[in-house]
């Protein structure tokens, strides 16, 4: 109670000085087959944060409300969450948070998921890497050390832009890993992309990061559930091996403040299916949605034998995380559990996605390739037939073909027995874009990196239970710069059923 005292005095300081810049950073997640989880951000702690709701913009009839409003030492805002139960499945709701950080009282919408079994096509976007844009982040300049390759030309759309732009193509974002950048700060200070500050004053850059990411996602992820995953840059900040390559010195003490470790400003920020799936926080779950069951795993902590050390990934941002469950071999047991559950009858599709790649041609494999990924989830995603597998990490574009421990399927994408390996850590941030290694491994079948200097997201198609469509989609004009179908040889028995779904204007 301490704690919350002290961020109650620091968020009456700077409330006057950040409530003209800062929105309530509404967001949706899906929260089993009937509900779902809505946050928002205010600036003090709610007793008992409420959502009205209903079928119509006219009659939020219905409310529901909790005690959950949540936040940090070093934080400027609280983060509310509240779970709607009891939904229609693929039924537009209304709703309206109390206490927004702006007077606009309009209701906002979203669309519960499809049931399972429900045939009908649809397309999800899927983004891994993508921080803050605009002048803390990726923008029309950048860092002395990034290439000029990798700026936005003037009026080039971003990818947060081309997400709001195509909104009603795609039913949900999948986020698996490295959200905002904040931890960045004192990166990007030192480069000169941002002014100096102090390192005691440094909370206030990380959480304005953070911030206008939040604000700037707010178009999508207050209309389409945001489903999100852990990524390094969530776990602890990036600061203590900081180089100034200028003035040729490196920074190895921890400066870390308060937030930035352990995953903190992630756990308090979203609310996951995770009891509703058996899984672990934000860190791993699934859930259903028409004919595809969803995975989001934890590459960051927990790989079956504890959390992630030095020894494994060659990194040092994991050493004050996890592991989250004390119990050994806690999220292999739940994954293999939760593969053994899935009705293919109804979801036959199979997708998982983790922040890391264990399949990739890059320079610096030692430091990206999650060989500890590969050893302990690879095997069951094997035996379970699991149908493609998404990654991010490294900000690059590969399409590889379907994998069994590096042995390249001999059908490749005609009914592979295989999973698919697709890594598409290119959506963007300040740092800009990484190069491939070449030649490319013999499992690569196409690539993108700082070379061709383009930004872009995923768009899955699921036409029906024996064809999927991957698409690689350039941010700046929106143009498929990639396309691979996978088709699986199998029988449906699925049903395309009549929708809830309509097309409205949407609260902006």
């Amino acid at each position: 109670m301490a704690a919350l005292g002290a961020v109650a005095t620091l968020l009456s300081a700077v409330s006057a000085a950040t409530n003209n810049t800062i929105n309530s950073q509404i967001r949706l997640a899906y929260a089993g087959d009937n509900g779902m989880y809505v946050s928002w951000n205010t600036f003090e702690q709610l007793s008992n944060p409420t959502v009205h709701y209903g079928l119509s913009p006219h009659a939020l009839n219905k409310h529901a409300f909790s005690n959950l409003s949540v936040t940090y030492a070093t934080s400027l805002t609280y983060n509310n969450h509240v779970k709607l139960t009891g939904l229609k499945p693929d039924t537009t709701y209304y709703y309206l948070p109390e206490h927004l950080l702006h007077e606009d009282a309009t209701a906002y919408s979203f669309t519960t998921s499809r049931p399972a079994g429900d045939g009908t096509p649809y397309s999800i976007a899927v983004v891994v890497d993508l921080g803050t844009m605009g002048p803390q982040g990726l923008t029309t300049y950048a860092a002395s050390t990034t290439s000029k390759n990798n700026i936005l030309k003037p009026g080039e759309m971003n990818t947060i832009d081309s997400l709001t732009k195509v909104i009603d193509a795609f039913d949900f974002v999948w986020h698996p890993g490295d959200i905002a950048y904040a931890d960045y700060w004192l990166k990007e200070e030192i480069q000169g992309f941002l002014p100096n500050t102090t390192v005691a004053e440094g909370y206030r850059v990380y959480e304005s990061i953070l911030n206008d990411f939040y604000d700037e996602m707010t178009p999508v992820t207050s209309y389409k559930p945001y489903m999100v995953g852990p990524g390094n840059h969530e776990s602890n900040c990036d600061n203590g091996g900081t180089t100034d390559t200028a003035n040729n010195i490196t920074y190895t003490v921890d400066i870390c403040i308060p937030g930035q470790t352990n995953f903190t400003g992630y756990i308090n920020h979203f609310r996951m299916p995770s009891a509703e799936s058996g899984g672990t926080g934000n860190f791993w779950y699934s859930f259903d949605h028409g004919m595809v069951h969803y995975i989001t795993l934890d590459t960051e902590t927990d790989l079956g034998h504890g959390f992630i050390g030095n020894d494994q990934v060659g990194g040092s941002e994991f050493d004050n995380s996890g592991p989250f469950n004390a119990t050994l071999n806690a999220q292999t047991t739940w994954l293999e559990a939760d593969l053994k559950s899935v009705d293919r009858s109804k979801t036959p599709w199979i997708i998982v996605a983790g922040h890391r790649p264990w399949y990739l041609s890059h320079a610096n494999a030692s430091g990206t390739i999650c060989w500890s990924c590969k050893d302990v989830f690879e095997p069951l995603l094997i035996e379970y037939g699991v149908d493609l597998v998404l990654s991010g990490h490294s900000h690059v574009y590969e399409r590889n073909a379907p994998l069994n421990n590096g042995v390249v399927d001999p059908n490749e994408l005609d009914n592979p027995s295989a999973p698919w390996y697709i890594t598409n850590g290119a959506a963007g941030h300040y740092d800009g874009l990484d190069a491939l290694q070449y030649p490319l491994q013999n499992y690569s079948r196409f690539g993108l990196d700082t070379h061709n200097a383009t930004y872009g997201w995923s768009k899955l198609t699921f036409h029906n239970c024996t064809h999927m469509t991957h698409e690689f989609v350039a941010s700046g004009n929106g143009t498929v710069l990639d396309s691979a179908t996978l088709y699986k040889r199998r029988k449906c028995s699925l049903k395309k059923r009549g929708s809830h779904r309509q097309q409205q204007h949407h609260h902006l």
